[in-house]
């Protein structure tokens, strides 16, 4: 399928999803918003890719947000006539479905793996914010764009971030807008690691992604619902959640398989994640 904002490659289990957009600093325009979800819920429901990498093309990662893409969603002439608490209200469905765009990246069974040179302004820390690991160049820098023009992040920055990064960071990043740079986030814990350039970043990046796929897909699957469930509950929520998962879950043929494998001294070998649906 062609897409307006991104390249779209399976290379083994692993899906390589590129923004393409260079001459625009790929820039979030309303297709992106449809575009993305689409993406990940297609990987999401065949259970073809075991892991994503989130790339992008040209001297920034992503501009954020594009002008074109800030509304209610309502056309013009309805806006004209429409009385406030119904505008208020398409714009809240209009954020929601904007938010719905990344959280299918927290959502989704794979681990979604970022990999950001240069800028990562306003959307794109929204973006990355709903990845589970995050890459970066020595060029990088992550910028909460929306303080610099008057209104507050709203599309998950603010919900996630705080779980990333502490507190008192997070805060002052949101309250002057100022830039982190790829050192600061590296040692804050934003980045996992910083590499010298952009085709040293994707390789890297694309290589961990590929030891994911290596790995069991259900007890990777496994794993990611469970760090998602204790970041969102208590301990002792999680605790109960993960007898519960394995209860139903753990199968001893993938672990027979682990065993086997490392004795005859071979890449092991673990069956796909089901489909949701039956492709057409």
């Amino acid at each position: 399928m062609s897409y307006t904002c991104f390249e779209v490659d399976l290379v083994g289990k692993v899906a390589h999803v590129q923004m393409k957009r260079p001459e625009a600093f790929n820039s979030m325009v309303p297709e992106f918003w449809d575009e993305l979800p689409s993406i990940i819920q297609e990987f999401d429901e065949s259970g073809e890719a075991r892991a994503v990498v989130i790339s992008s093309t040209g001297k920034h990662f992503t501009a954020g947000m594009d002008l074109a893409v800030f509304g209610s969603g309502a056309e013009v002439g309805e806006v004209e006539k429409a009385e406030m608490g119904r505008l208020r209200a398409q714009l809240r469905r209009h954020i929601l479905k904007l938010q719905e765009s990344f959280t299918c990246v927290d959502r989704a069974r794979m681990p979604v793996l970022a990999a950001i040179q240069g800028g990562c302004i306003g959307g794109g820390v929204d973006l990355i914010s709903a990845c589970d690991m995050r890459y970066c160049t020595q060029d990088a820098f992550f910028c909460i764009q929306e303080i610099n023009i008057g209104m507050t992040a709203d599309v998950g920055t603010f919900p996630r971030l705080p779980h990333v990064l502490p507190q008192g960071l997070v805060r002052e990043l949101a309250y002057t807008g100022r830039r982190l740079q790829a050192d600061e986030a590296a040692a804050a814990g934003l980045v996992n690691k910083v590499y010298d350039d952009h085709q040293g970043l994707v390789e890297g990046v694309m290589g961990v992604a590929q030891e994911i796929a290596e790995r069991s897909p259900l007890a990777v699957w496994g794993s990611k619902e469970m760090l998602n469930y204790a970041r969102d509950h208590t301990i002792a929520d999680g605790l109960d959640y993960i007898a519960t998962w394995q209860t139903g879950m753990f199968q001893p043929g993938d672990m027979a398989e682990a065993f086997e494998a490392k004795r005859e001294k071979r890449e092991a070998q673990f069956a796909d994640l089901l489909p949701d649906r039956k492709k057409n």
